[in-house]
């Protein structure tokens, strides 16, 4: 009787080897599901919306959309409130006229139109903002296809600005590293024009905008106005590198405070 038992318990350990051994040729033969890329791809997003657009909330929500499904990705969204809707019976908080002239940049490189929403992906295609398929797949092949040139970024807050050390390597004298100060979220209840009485919610405003010309300096510091009731949980630094004359974005990074 205990030979048999002993008999059977030797049998029953060989067989759970095996299954281990099985389990664990499985999960070493099975690929990954991540979706991080191995060349150090990145996506950069420019959208280029209103508050008086009434197209414009559908592209706010979806780059709500993929802020939180790519946050742990290089994907940076940028979201420029431009200000030639404000004569329409609103004016947007968020607009400026540098806003509206960078995308009228665009459309002279991507010989585009000027429309709201658009987005801008790396700086080299362009189409509307609120179509999800397009912004997806642009995405995709943007993280495959893109090798992230080198960004060192860190931001400190004093009482009255805020000031962003950085250092890259690239030093074309056709680039340009753009620095962006950017409020993660927000809202605003719309009093008139095309979407009155709507309760707006917008992600990754642009607020402030520095360029350096690479061709001067590869290191060193800029500064931002401090904005009124800023809390650093809800703000960050986004860098970019674009070559002037292409449009092409060359590589992005960000900080947090």
């Amino acid at each position: 009787m205990i030979l048999k038992n002993l008999i059977g318990t030797v049998v029953f350990i060989a067989l759970m080897f095996t299954v281990s051994a099985f389990v664990y040729q499985e999960k070493k033969e099975t690929p990954s599901k991540s979706t991080s890329t191995n060349n150090n791809g990145f996506a950069v997003l420019e959208l280029f919306t209103s508050e008086g657009c009434s197209s414009c909330p559908p592209a706010d929500r979806l780059m709500g959309e993929i802020e939180e499904k790519y946050k742990n990705q290089p994907v940076y969204i940028l979201s420029y409130h431009v200000d030639y809707w404000n004569h329409l019976g609103w004016k947007d908080k968020f607009s400026s006229v540098e806003n509206s002239k960078r995308q009228q940049q665009y459309a002279q490189t991507l010989h585009s139109q000027v429309y709201t929403p658009q987005l801008i992906v790396n700086g080299k295609k362009e189409f509307v903002g609120s179509d999800q398929d397009a912004v997806e797949n642009s995405i995709k092949t943007a993280l495959l296809n893109s090798n992230n040139a080198k960004i060192d970024l860190s931001a400190k807050v004093s009482e009255k600005e805020i000031n962003v050390n950085f250092k890259t390597l690239e030093s074309n004298s056709q680039n340009k590293l753009f620095i962006t100060l950017v409020e993660k979220k927000s809202s605003t209840n719309v009093q008139s024009g095309e979407n009155e009485g709507r309760n707006l919610i917008h992600w990754q405003i642009v607020h402030q905008q520095n360029q350096i010309a690479l061709k001067n300096s590869t290191a060193g510091t800029t500064n931002f106005k401090l904005p009124e009731n800023f809390n650093m949980n809800n703000w960050e630094i986004i860098g970019m590198i674009q070559n002037m004359k292409s449009g092409e974005i060359l590589g992005s990074a960000k900080a947090s405070f």
